[in-house]
């Protein structure tokens, strides 16, 4: 699953930095962090929103919790 969940990331947000942690190992809890230059500008609910856009149906059907961290980054 975190595989799934990384490709979905980095298919919305070409470029970015992305670290999927399954931290309790049962394919539905996750860590996720994101680094990328899409964010600079962006608050970090805008930040939020984008990464959730990535990962859409994930959330509804595969996914019980995520912890998201998101940082901006310039090239």
């Amino acid at each position: 699953m975190e595989y799934k969940l990384h490709d979905k990331i980095v298919a919305e947000l070409p470029g970015a930095k992305v670290v999927v942690d399954d931290f309790k190992n049962d394919g539905a809890h996750f860590n996720i962090t994101v680094e990328s230059e899409l964010f600079v500008g962006k608050s970090l609910l805008q930040q939020h929103q984008m990464v959730y856009k990535a990962l859409g149906e994930s959330l509804k059907n595969e996914v019980h919790a995520v912890s998201l961290n998101t940082k901006a980054i310039e090239k």
